[in-house]
């Protein structure tokens, strides 16, 4: 199916939960790596139900490993702590640790994407199918602008000690600096989360929230045909909300689809990621160009966002440093690998033979019904 006509978007006041904006709001889409929103928030009620902490360990698996970028690419087998593994997905949008995240809690992907359904539902997403924490493409994976405005709302209500993770700058690791692909950090008054996704058949995905006078907005802008629309879109949502009075909008909860069947997620590939597209995509700019030059076409507007006018505040991460208690998934898993992995290893140790230059032995029964031989 081809992208929609407009792109799904939706604007609302944390505070009251009202909508101030939605276009397409019902209207599912791949989420791409806004997936990670529900990976942590399944994580952050592993840590309140006591099942792990901040400080456990999170294990790259060999299936981890294996997946392509964004990663970070660590060994199998390396260890980090959850809390830098969270610092890791909002910032890096690390697709290995994403899997880890999921396995160290859950003990599986399959078991972790149940927890994340079973979130959906609670939370009232009627429009999210989860199949995988980090959002590689999967056709059975999708979400809508609306389920993930839910998401987002829920993690800044119910665990406010967490947002620090939906606002850092970027990260330091092992020397290495890893800016926020979030581009409205520290780019747009007041903004403090969340995250961002793309994979060709999603496009380019944004949460955005910004607080100003104690009010807090969130956006969320889908399938952006670049990084810069996605920005500019969600910074325009922000900041004709803010200069909105609050309003009697519905409630998130209560936007609901006329349509007697849900939309069926779009799919950009073809628009973006193949030749085709990316010559229509040139040859729509130069037109656009030649009608501005022309002043068949407003001029671009200025961009909401300035430039970052100081260093990044960078937080250093490194492997390591995991004292919480593991998971019992986790362990259980792991148990089991170790036994698997027994088992094989006694499965290849070879039968004796007889060797071939010296006769055959012979068996001579000991006794009637005795039920033993010797082997002489």
């Amino acid at each position: 199916m081809g992208p929609a006509a407009a792109n799904p978007s939706i604007l609302f006041d944390l505070g009251t939960g009202r909508v101030i904006e939605s276009d397409d709001a019902l209207h599912r889409w791949y989420p791409a790596s806004l997936t990670k929103l529900m990976t942590a928030y399944v994580a952050f009620r592993a840590v309140q139900a006591g099942e792990v902490s901040l400080s456990s360990p999170v294990l790259i698996s060999k299936l981890a490993a294996k997946l392509p970028p964004s990663k970070m690419g660590y060994p199998v087998g390396s260890e980090l702590t959850l809390d830098n593994a969270l610092k890791i997905i909002m910032v890096k949008s690390a697709n290995d640790v994403a899997h880890s995240i999921g396995e160290s809690i859950a003990g599986s992907q399959a078991a972790f994407a149940q927890r994340m359904n079973a979130e959906s539902r609670r939370l009232g997403m009627t429009d999210s199918h989860w199949v995988n924490p980090h959002g590689l493409h999967d056709e059975g994976q999708y979400t809508s602008a609306r389920d993930i405005g839910i998401l987002a709302a829920a993690l800044r209500r119910e665990f406010p000690q967490h947002s620090k993770y939906f606002s850092l700058e970027g990260l330091l690791a092992a020397g290495k600096q890893m800016p926020n692909h979030n581009n409205l950090i520290g780019r747009f008054e007041g903004a403090d989360g969340m995250k961002t996704g793309y994979i060709c058949p999603s496009g380019f995905n944004l949460v955005a929230s910004a607080t100003r006078n104690g009010r807090t907005l969130m956006a969320v802008v889908l399938g952006g045909e670049s990084v810069d629309d996605r920005d500019e879109k969600a910074a325009q949502l922000l900041t004709q909300g803010f200069g909105s009075a609050p309003n009697s909008g519905p409630l998130l909860q209560e936007l609901k689809t006329s349509a007697a069947q849900p939309i069926a997620p779009s799919d950009m590939t073809n628009q973006l990621c193949t030749k085709q597209g990316r010559e229509a995509k040139a040859k729509k700019q130069k037109q656009l160009q030649a009608d501005i030059k022309a002043g068949r076409a407003p001029a671009k507007a200025a961009s909401l966002l300035s430039d970052f006018s100081r260093p990044r505040q960078l937080v250093k991460i490194e492997l390591g440093g995991a004292t919480g208690p593991m998971a019992k998934a986790l362990s259980e898993a792991l148990a089991a690998a170790e036994a698997e992995s027994k088992a094989e290893k006694r499965a290849d140790v070879p039968i004796p033979t007889w060797r071939p230059d010296l006769p055959p032995p012979t068996v001579t029964a000991v006794g009637q019904g005795d039920g033993e031989s010797r082997v002489q």
